[in-house]
């Protein structure tokens, strides 16, 4: 049997904004109008990112944004392919009464998320409800319309709290749940209910969250099926792990099963674990947004972004390797990072990795690599 039968490789990324400047970029836009409390209109994102790295040709096609990811995806063919979708795919003109910041793409611009062919995202963040429960149902519509799998959200309790499950080689499944909290920003009246539409909401990080969660898995988990987590937690800035968040991530693996975890919210990568043979991403980081020529935080380097690579075990779900490719955002596209940048990447996963027990090396492809005791 090769390495490919016994192990399955995923792609995962952290969190992909194609609202806003995006949107305004792409052939179909929704109206820039805007209700921050600085920016009235979106545009002015698409000009501020033209000022600080130079002029983008409108519109721009449907792979535009992802630039030299996609190229990376079609060398490495993952198994499945998985990310955090924080934008409302809807025309809805209603925002989320009293929230600052409204993502929205048009449901016409569907096809700058299905060149990348994801097979799944996560719903269960601060954004796909930016445009009330109208902009929810048009946001799932349009995924399964597109055969993109939503997980994390629907129009009750019962949607949004299954996973989105996806077969592999051999006749084995990976299952995929994904849950949010208010420290990365999610409202308690955003949570789903048995009548109402919303996300997957953890109140907290407690036992009784962790039972919940066990619970669900258990009830759906086969013999053979691995398990990933996918949560929306904590802050946007600082690379501090907070000890109920570690608590709460060894929990999942020892007491629920869970095989791996994707954590997302902060804008930049965090610290990364392996606790007992199996992967804890922390805060994967932006991957797309249109952050481009915002001033503040310069030392996170918030326009470095990476592309996780983990293969695991398909019997075990233990981690075997995690390959990572840096990229940077440069006139709202995805662009291979230079080798001082992938040098600081590495050495900056190393140095927030270090009580973590990893660190991090650069091959000879380019590729940084994770190590760990």
């Amino acid at each position: 049997m090769t390495d490919r039968q016994q192990t399955a490789t995923l792609f995962l990324c952290g969190d992909v904004m194609t609202g806003r400047g995006i949107d305004q970029i792409l052939a179909s836009s929704c109206s820039p109008e805007l209700y921050e409390p600085w920016v009235k209109n979106a545009l002015e994102y698409v000009a501020l990112a033209e000022r600080h790295s130079g002029p983008v040709r409108q519109p721009v096609s449907n792979r535009y944004i992802w630039g030299d990811a996609l190229d990376e995806l079609d060398r490495r063919q993952p198994d499945l392919r998985f990310i955090n979708l924080e934008t409302s795919i809807t025309t809805s003109p209603t925002p989320w009464p009293g929230k600052g910041i409204h993502y929205r793409m048009h449901p016409d611009n569907i096809a700058c998320l299905e060149a990348a062919r994801p097979d799944g995202c996560s719903l269960a963040n601060n954004h796909v409800l930016d445009w009330d429960l109208d902009g929810l149902d048009s946001t799932l519509e349009t995924l399964t319309g597109a055969d993109i799998t939503p997980v994390g959200a629907g129009r009750n309790e019962k949607e949004a709290t299954q996973p989105g499950v996806f077969p592999l080689a051999g006749g084995r499944r990976i299952l995929v749940f994904a849950c949010c909290l208010e420290s990365s920003g999610v409202p308690a009246n955003w949570a789903a209910t048995a009548t109402h539409g919303g996300v997957y909401r953890l109140p907290d990080l407690s036992d009784r969250s962790l039972e919940n969660l066990t619970g669900r898995i258990r009830a759906v988990r086969n013999p053979g099926d691995l398990v990933m987590l996918s949560i929306h937690w904590g802050g946007n800035w600082g690379y501090r792990i907070e000890p109920e968040q570690r608590a709460f991530a060894h929990a999942l693996i020892q007491k629920a099963g869970v095989d791996l975890i994707h954590g997302h919210s902060s804008h930049h990568p965090r610290g990364i674990e392996v606790y007992q043979g199996k992967l804890i991403l922390y805060g994967c980081g932006d991957f797309i947004n249109d952050y481009e020529g915002i001033s503040g935080h310069e030392d996170f380097r918030g326009d470095l972004t990476l592309m996780y690579f983990p293969t695991v075990s398909r019997e075990t779900g233990k981690l075997h390797s995690l390959n990572m490719v840096a990229m940077q955002l440069r006139r709202l596209q995805l662009h291979n990072a230079t080798e001082e940048d992938r040098q600081w990447m590495a050495a900056t996963l190393s140095r927030i990795g270090k009580d973590l027990g990893t660190h991090c090396m650069i091959n000879a492809t380019g590729d940084l690599v994770l190590g760990w005791k």
